[in-house]
């Protein structure tokens, strides 16, 4: 078991940068055990800051990046034949349960909510998550925590979690990081000079003041860092964002030469 518990420990501390207090704040909620609720755009550094807390904390962490097509199997596990007949193999949740891990539900939206039922016995009183397949019912581990995280942008009706689902947790907003310390975490995570970092932030600021205006969402900061690791390898700036800034982002030509060129302001 202890093998089994190395395995998904971080091993090297993440690179995180903290706006404000959530830090102290999930602290104080790990140590209640109580569920958390992390909600902001994509790429803003939802799951970063869960690997950087487990890392802080010691305690392992088992991801899940959540799809439409997960069900409840994927998540607590299934019979398998082998050579032998048939054996039981516990899924990620179920894993995380035993062993005491910090199990993250990335973008848990996605996945089906008759999938997304199974975790309500682990967010309450009980700490139990029962295994009908096999007949056991697991009290989870007391280091055991739940974490999940979706983007509220793309929210609607067949795309949300239940009043039942979402009561069930703690929450916190993330958003992008104000422009020196997105400059600093551009740089850092890259190795750019800070004034090219400066630059596309203020390119991201700018395309983030589209959304809803014809992009559905602004620059990530993640798209910042690749970018910046483009620039480091020798890329043109120019070519580097288009790469990674614009052509992920939109196939309108129009919102293209739009953010081509608040591109060449800074890189002409």
């Amino acid at each position: 078991m202890s093998a089994n518990i190395e395995q998904y420990k971080i091993k090297k501390e993440p690179f995180y940068k903290a706006v404000g207090t959530e830090v102290e704040l999930y602290e104080a909620a790990y140590a209640a055990r109580m569920p958390m609720m992390l909600k902001g755009p994509t790429g803003c550094g939802k799951s970063r800051f869960v690997e950087y807390m487990a890392y802080r904390l010691g305690k392992p962490l088992i991801t899940v990046a959540c799809n439409e097509d997960m069900t409840a199997s994927d998540l607590v596990g299934r019979f398998l034949l082998d050579k032998d007949g048939t054996k039981w193999q516990d899924g990620p949740l179920t894993t995380a349960a035993r062993i005491g891990a910090i199990c993250y539900l990335d973008e848990v939206v996605e996945a089906r909510q008759d999938t997304t039922v199974v975790i309500h016995p682990l967010t309450d009183h009980r700490r139990t998550l029962p295994l009908d397949k096999k007949g056991e019912l697991i009290a989870a581990h007391p280091d055991f925590q739940l974490v999940i995280s979706y983007n509220p942008g793309y929210q609607s009706l067949m795309k949300d979690l239940k009043q039942s689902t979402k009561q069930r947790f703690g929450a916190m907003d993330f958003t992008y990081p104000e422009a020196e310390l997105e400059t600093e975490i551009v740089a850092k995570e890259t190795g750019v000079d800070a004034s090219i970092a400066g630059k596309l932030v203020q390119i991201a600021h700018r395309a983030r003041n589209l959304k809803g205006h014809g992009l559905d969402e602004g620059i990530s900061t993640r798209l910042l860092v690749y970018a910046g690791q483009l620039i480091v390898k020798g890329i043109d700036p120019v070519a580097a964002c288009t790469m990674t800034m614009v052509t992920p982002l939109t196939d309108d030509p129009d919102m293209r030469d739009t953010l081509n060129a608040a591109v060449q302001t800074f890189f002409s």
